[in-house]
């Protein structure tokens, strides 16, 4: 079962845009960043808990298997880098991470397709 997720409307608003768009309408690598989407609790900007992750939003994360800790910032497509640790919300990874928050565990495989539990320790707003 998953988490729940909180997405503010400004983030919504943009992947939705996004989504539409022509590169990105038919693309079925981001069917579950839509279900995601679709899933979500939608508040409004001001309103979204700072223990959230959103775009732009820096979070540390545990591996809960090997409880190697790393942190990450989730990034619009344009200025994802993983050399600076900002991970696309269009990657699994990304969308998988958005509208979690502190405390809160996801199951997710890894690109190179081995499972892995994720726990959000905090958010660095």
């Amino acid at each position: 079962m998953k988490p729940e997720i909180t997405v503010s409307a400004d983030d919504l608003e943009r992947l939705e845009g996004l989504l539409s768009k022509p590169p990105t309408r038919n693309r079925s690598d981001l069917d579950d960043l839509r279900a995601e989407l679709e899933r979500a609790r939608i508040v409004d900007t001001d309103e979204l808990p700072n223990d959230v992750i959103a775009v732009n939003r820096r979070a540390r994360f545990r591996e809960e298997h090997s409880g190697r800790e790393y942190e990450l910032t989730l990034a619009w497509p344009h200025e994802a880098d993983a050399a600076l640790g900002r991970v696309s919300i269009f990657s699994p990874a990304g969308s998988a991470l958005l509208g979690l928050s502190a405390g809160q565990t996801i199951d997710w495989k890894t690109p190179e397709g081995h499972p892995i539990q994720l726990r959000v320790l905090t958010v660095l707003a």
